[in-house]
């Protein structure tokens, strides 16, 4: 390895130490940190940004990485070293622009933000979350117009969770896929009293959960020597390393599905996070990249392995042994048609695989409209109900199961939202990809075998981290680009299954 390589690494892996700092006190607020703490804690989050940011733009680092660039004497597009000078170059140039006190403020808007959530929330008052929410509003505008060559303002956003990825294009396959997911609930709704869904409902205490959920993230690949799984308002996953992961879920004693989703939902994203290969870790390419990529995963093992038939002969004796009671006769079939009944609702992350995107392209319209200043802050809620009415059919009750419920707009994440449906069709391409690559996957998965698909998702995608934008690494592994259609057909064949119809 050259000098000048050695030299941008050593800075590169302190910025990214000061990164897991930062995740570190976000994990601690959202699971461990004492209510009164939020003040102080944003304080320290600000600092950390601050700093890092201070350390990344220093002009030394663009000295280096002009030296580690001509020093990489034609490496290929996909060395370790190439890969990590052109994903630093690109990050070094986007953040050259922002102002370091803003980036500051950012992380200290999002601390306070999400504290001010949490409360009104729980209270269903957006008016005591407005305030914040027009702080982190008012930053991202600062920080777009700290750019000057994008299309729409929301490209800069979108930029920093889908890197490459343009609005335009995101419209156009969420036009397609609205359309078609529309229709479809249209259809099963009508028939939605045919699958009978009350074996996901009742009493159940939360140790029994937690230790299902355990149970199957287990199968999963979660290693209690470099995993924890804990309790938070709202479920997710950080790590700060390939051996460090932490993952996150909430529990409903009323409805058992929510905190086991919740928990295989996360560990696909862990997985994905525990998979870059070492020799990336303390550097910007040993942690995903694409949001779209990241959510591919989450939604694959939480959707396609763990509302599949086949794993459904694996999860209800399961439930059964675990959960007892009114489950303790719970079969394969019933618990698969149960957790694949469509039905619109008001929760995302509780919302069936048809109806999901639709809630998630809701939000990315929304989100435009905030940027643009075609709807304010004050006007979102109506905003919200009158389209949550029109694509869902639902009138909202309160904040609470409407315009309150994610979090992702008190941490000011604008441009995050659209990578969860995002995420969903490039899982139905790899999807695809896999039971062509493995012919008897459904098999292995039903007789509780889950490793040769992690494997292979481990060989084809965690393993490159962000040496790779979410086009490149789809060309790579499935041939074309992010398409709807995959995502379409295996919704399709399963639903009419379920339904016992032809859709």
């Amino acid at each position: 390895m050259t000098e000048p390589l050695t030299r941008l690494q050593t800075r590169l892996a302190e910025i990214t130490d000061l990164s897991y700092v930062s995740h570190l006190l976000e994990w601690d607020q959202q699971t461990m940190m004492p209510p009164g703490g939020g003040l102080g804690r944003a304080e320290a989050l600000a600092t950390i940004r601050r700093l890092s940011h201070e350390r990344f733009t220093d002009p030394e680092t663009g000295s280096w990485l002009d030296e580690a660039q001509n020093s990489l004497d034609g490496s290929p597009f996909d060395s370790d070293a190439a890969s990590l000078v052109r994903v630093a170059r690109r990050r070094w140039e986007k953040a050259l622009r922002v102002p370091s006190a803003l980036a500051a403020e950012q992380a200290r808007a999002a601390s306070l933000g999400q504290e001010a959530w949490i409360k009104a929330r729980a209270d269903s008052d957006f008016a005591a979350f407005a305030p914040y929410l027009e702080r982190n509003l008012e930053l991202a505008r600062r920080y777009v117009d700290c750019f000057e060559d994008f299309d729409c303002a929301y490209d800069v956003l979108l930029d920093d969770y889908e890197p490459g990825v343009r609005t335009d294009t995101v419209s156009r396959l969420f036009a397609e896929l609205k359309s078609e997911l529309m229709a479809l609930v249209a259809t099963l709704s009508e028939r939605s009293e045919s699958v009978d869904a009350s074996c996901l409902h009742g009493r159940f205490a939360v140790e029994p959960q937690r230790a299902l959920a355990r149970r199957v993230v287990e199968l999963m690949g979660f290693d209690a020597a470099e995993w924890r799984m804990d309790t938070a308002v709202h479920p997710f996953e950080t790590s700060f390393g390939t051996h460090d992961v932490r993952i996150a879920t909430r529990w409903d004693q009323t409805y058992w599905p929510t905190g086991l989703y919740g928990a295989m939902h996360e560990c696909g994203h862990g997985l994905y996070e525990a998979g870059v290969a070492p020799a990336l870790d303390r550097s910007p390419i040993g942690r995903p990249d694409s949001l779209g990529l990241h959510e591919s995963q989450s939604r694959l093992w939480e959707n396609m392995v763990g509302r599949g038939r086949p794993f459904a002969t694996v999860l209800a004796p399961l439930a059964a042994e675990l959960l007892g009671g009114e489950l303790s006769s719970l079969r394969a079939q019933a618990l698969y048609c149960a957790v694949n009944r469509i039905q619109p609702s008001f929760i995302r992350v509780e919302a069936d695989e048809a109806t999901y995107s639709l809630h998630v392209i809701l939000r990315f319209e929304l989100e435009q409209d905030l940027i643009e200043g075609r709807v304010s802050v004050s006007d979102l809620p109506e905003a919200w109900n009158a389209r949550f009415k029109a694509y869902l059919g639902l009138d909202v009750p309160d904040d609470a199961h409407g315009v309150l419920q994610d979090v992702h707009w008190s941490m000011g994440s604008f441009g995050y939202f659209p990578t969860y449906a995002l995420g969903n069709l490039i899982a139905g391409q790899l999807w695809e990809r896999a039971h062509r690559d493995l012919p008897r996957l459904d098999d292995r998965i039903s007789a509780g075998e889950l490793s040769p698909l992690r494997a292979w998702l481990r060989e084809h995608v965690h393993r490159h981290g962000a040496k790779f934008s979410m086009p490149e690494l789809l060309e790579r592994v499935v041939g074309g680009p992010i398409a709807v259609t995959p995502f379409l057909s295996y919704l399709k064949a399963k639903l009419s299954g379920v339904y016992g119809v032809s859709l």
